[in-house]
C-alpha cells in the first residue's frame, strides 16, 4: 500500500509558472521613442540657456548698438576691472546679498508651516489652510504690488483705517521708506512662497512611517514630543538640501519682486544684481558692462554651488549634484 508521500513523489511535478519577459528589440524601440519625445526639451534648454553664453563676447568689446561686432574695439578685461572699481557694483552687491540672508532667515518658516498644517486633524480645515497659503504663489507680482499698493500707500486702506482710529495722525509712507524696504520685501516674499515651499516638507511628512508615531504613543509621547524626535529629524535632510541650494543662490534675489516695487524713494535700497544688469543693458544699452556683470554673476553662483555641495557632502555624506 503506497504512502501518501510516495504517491505525491511519483506524481509529475508542476510547471511553473513561465513569466513573459519582454524583448531587448522592445526595450530599444522604447527608449528610441521616449529620447525623441525628449529632444524638443532639450533643444529648448539649450536655446535659453547656452546659447545666450555666446553673447559673453561682448564684455571684452567696446560695443555699441549699431555698428558690427567685428568693427568694436578689444578691450579684454578693462570692463571687468571698471566694474571691480565700481561704487555702484558695491551698493548692488550689498542690497543683494542683505535681501537673499533674509530669505534664508525665513528657511524655517515654510517647514514649521508644513507641520502645522500636518497635524490638523480636521480635512476641510487642513485643504482650506492649504489652499489659501499656496494660491499667491500663482499670482503675479504685478497683481500683487496692485494689492500691497491698494492696501499699504499714503491712501491705502490701512492707513485709512488707522487715521480714522485715531491711532495716527499721519499717514504711513510703507511702500517708499528706505529704511524699512528690505524687511517689508522680505515680508512680502515670504507671504507668496511659504504656502508653495511647504508642499516639498508636507510630501517628506508624509513619506514617515507611520509606525514611529504609533510607537511613540505607546511609550507615551504626546504630539510635541513626536514631532521634536520623529517629523523634524526625518525632514531635517531635505531642509538642509533646499537651504544649501538657497546659498548657493545667493546673487540671485530675484527680478520682477524689486522691478515692480521701485519707486525713486527706494530705488538705491531695492536695487538687486538682476535688476542692476537690466538697468544697464535695455535702459542704458551698455552692453559691454551689462555682459561683464552678468558674467561674475554666473562665475560666483557656480562657485558657491560647488562650494555647497562639497559642505553637503561633509554634513550629509553624500553630494547635491
Amino acid at each position: 500500500m503506497e504512502t501518501a508521500y510516495e504517491t505525491k513523489k511519483q506524481s509529475p511535478a508542476k510547471a511553473a509558472p513561465k513569466v513573459k519577459r519582454r524583448k531587448t528589440g522592445t526595450f530599444r524601440r522604447d527608449g528610441i521613442k521616449l529620447l525623441l519625445m525628449a529632444i524638443p526639451f532639450v533643444l529648448l534648454a539649450f536655446a535659453f540657456h547656452y546659447v545666450p553664453l555666446f553673447g559673453w563676447i561682448y564684455a571684452f568689446f567696446d560695443y555699441r548698438p549699431g555698428i558690427p561686432l567685428s568693427q568694436a574695439e578689444f578691450t579684454g578685461l578693462a570692463t571687468f576691472r571698471a566694474m571691480l572699481s565700481d561704487p555702484e557694483m558695491l551698493r548692488v552687491l550689498t542690497n543683494t546679498l542683505a535681501l537673499s540672508f533674509l530669505a534664508i532667515l525665513t528657511a524655517p518658516l515654510p517647514l514649521i508651516l508644513a507641520i502645522l498644517v500636518s497635524e490638523v486633524k480636521v480635512e476641510w480645515f487642513k485643504r482650506l489652510v492649504q489652499t489659501t497659503s499656496t494660491l499667491p504663489n500663482y499670482i503675479s507680482w504685478i497683481i500683487v504690488f496692485s494689492l500691497a499698493f491698494s492696501m499699504l500707500s499714503s491712501e491705502g486702506a490701512l492707513n485709512q483705517i488707522l487715521m480714522n482710529l485715531g491711532i495716527i495722525n499721519e499717514p504711513l509712507n510703507i511702500l517708499g521708506n528706505s529704511d524699512r524696504v528690505w524687511s517689508v520685501q522680505t515680508m512680502l516674499l515670504v507671504w507668496k512662497t511659504v504656502g508653495w515651499s511647504a508642499i516639498i516638507y508636507l510630501a517628506a511628512i508624509v513619506s514617515i512611517d507611520s509606525e514611529q508615531y504609533d510607537a511613540a504613543k505607546v511609550d507615551g509621547a504626546g504630539r510635541f514630543r513626536s514631532i521634536w524626535h520623529i517629523t523634524i529629524p526625518s525632514i531635517m535632510p531635505t531642509f538642509l538640501v533646499l537651504l544649501l541650494l538657497s546659498i548657493s543662490n545667493l546673487l540671485s534675489a530675484g527680478f520682477e519682486q524689486y522691478l515692480v516695487f521701485t519707486n525713486v524713494m527706494v530705488a538705491d535700497r531695492i536695487e538687486v544684481l538682476d535688476l542692476y544688469v537690466y538697468r544697464l543693458g535695455l535702459v542704458l544699452r551698455d552692453y559691454p558692462y551689462s555682459t561683464a556683470v552678468g558674467i561674475f554673476k554666473s562665475v560666483i553662483s557656480v562657485l558657491l554651488l560647488f562650494m555647497v555641495n562639497g559642505l553637503s557632502k561633509r554634513i550629509r555624506g553624500e553630494s547635491i549634484i
